[in-house]
C-alpha cells in the first residue's frame, strides 16, 4: 500500500504521519502548508506542496508516488470561521473533496479514509452519542464535513472504493512536543493562552443540568486518533467492501470545569480563579461519544486519560511558547 495524506504537515496530519509510517505504511503528504509545517515531517516522507482543489497537481501527486489508499485530513476546521466564511468553508472543504475524489477514481485509487467531526451531530440531546444518531450539523463546518461524508459515501459505492469516515471529538494532547498545537482555537490551548498572560480561564455557563453545571465533552488524545487511522487504514486495504462510518471518543464525560482544574494542576497556575459568564449560543451540554461501534470493527479502543492529554499538551505548548 502507498498512502496519500492530505493535511499531513498540520497538528493532527502530522500525528496521522508518524503513526502510519511507524507501523510501516509507506506515505507521501499533500499540504499547501496554510496551517501545517514541513518540519513536523519524519525524514523520508515526501512533501508535495499543493492543494486538493487543484485536480491537475492531485491527480499528478497520485500517479506518480503509485497512491492506492488517501487519507483525506486537510480542510478548514474553525466552527466561528465558517459561520463567518460559508462560501469560503464549502469551497475549501466540499469543494475540495470532489476534486480530490474525482482524482481518485480517475487515478483508480481502491481506498479512502476521511477525517471527520463530532460536528456533524450538532446539538444531540443522548447520554452517548452513537453513529445512528442523527446528524443535525448547527453550523456550516459541520454540514460541510456531513457532506463530506455523503460525497465518500456515494463515490465509494459506486466506484468499488473502501471508504471510512471517522467522526473526531475533541482532540488534544501531543506524541512528542514539536507535534504540538499550533492555534489557539480548543479549550486547551486557549487556557494556557490566558494562564500564561495571568488572565482567568473562561467559563460560558454553570447552570446546564450536568453534574457541576459546565458543559461535558468527550477528550482524546491525538496519539490515540493517530492510532484510530492506523487501524482503519488496515481495514481498508483488507477489505474493499468497507463502508465504515465510525466515532471516535473515550466513551468517558469531562466537564469543563473539571478539565481547567487539571490544566491548573499541570501548569501550576491554580491560583487564579475561572471568570463564569453567561452560556454562549450553541453550546450543547453534554457531548460524549459511544465508542463501541469503532472497537467491534477495528479492535480500536483509546488508551490516554485526560491528565496524560494535558500533560504532553503543555511540553509543546512550553515548547513554541518559552
Amino acid at each position: 500500500m502507498s498512502w496519500l495524506i492530505t493535511g499531513g504537515a498540520g497538528f493532527i496530519g502530522s500525528h496521522v504521519v508518524k503513526a502510519m509510517t511507524d507501523a510501516g505504511e509507506r506515505v507521501v503528504v499533500l499540504d499547501d502548508l496554510s496551517t501545517g509545517r514541513p518540519e513536523r515531517l519524519p525524514d523520508g516522507v515526501v512533501l508535495e506542496v499543493g492543494t486538493v482543489l487543484d485536480g491537475v497537481v492531485v491527480e499528478r501527486v497520485l500517479r506518480e508516488h503509485g497512491v492506492t489508499g488517501i487519507v483525506h485530513i486537510a480542510g478548514k476546521k474553525q466552527v466561528g470561521e465558517s459561520v463567518d466564511r460559508p462560501l469560503y468553508y464549502y469551497r475549501e472543504n466540499v469543494e475540495g473533496m470532489r476534486v480530490l475524489l474525482d482524482a481518485a477514481v480517475a487515478a483508480g485509487v481502491g481506498r479512502f479514509l476521511f477525517s471527520s467531526s463530532a460536528a456533524v451531530y450538532g446539538m444531540p440531546d443522548v447520554d452517548l452519542v452513537t453513529e445512528k444518531t442523527p446528524c443535525v450539523p448547527i453550523n456550516p463546518y459541520g454540514e460541510t464535513k456531513l457532506a463530506g461524508e455523503w460525497l465518500v459515501g456515494a463515490v465509494g459505492a459506486r466506484h468499488g472504493m473502501a471508504t471510512a469516515s471517522l467522526r473526531y471529538f475533541n482532540v488534544a494532547g501531543a506524541a512528542t512536543p514539536e507535534l504540538g498545537d499550533d492555534g489557539v482555537y480548543n479549550l486547551v490551548p486557549m487556557v494556557f493562552e490566558r494562564l500564561e498572560a495571568g488572565e482567568a480561564p473562561r467559563i460560558f455557563g454553570d447552570d446546564y443540568p450536568t453534574p457541576d453545571g459546565t458543559c461535558v465533552r468527550d477528550y482524546i488524545h491525538v496519539e490515540d486518533i493517530a492510532a484510530a487511522h492506523v487501524a482503519a487504514a488496515r481495514r481498508l486495504a483488507a477489505d474493499p467492501e468497507a463502508r465504515l462510518v465510525l466515532n471516535i471518543g473515550r466513551g468517558e464525560g469531562v466537564s469543563v470545569a473539571e478539565m481547567i482544574d487539571v490544566i491548573q494542576e499541570v501548569t501550576g497556575r491554580a491560583e487564579i480563579a475561572p471568570d463564569v459568564s453567561g452560556r454562549r449560543a450553541g453550546d450543547p451540554a453534554r457531548v460524549v461519544a459511544s465508542a463501541d461501534l469503532i472497537h467491534q470493527e477495528l479492535g480500536w479502543t483509546a488508551r490516554r486519560g485526560v491528565r496524560e492529554m494535558v500533560e504532553s499538551a503543555w511540553a509543546g505548548w512550553r515548547l513554541r511558547h518559552p
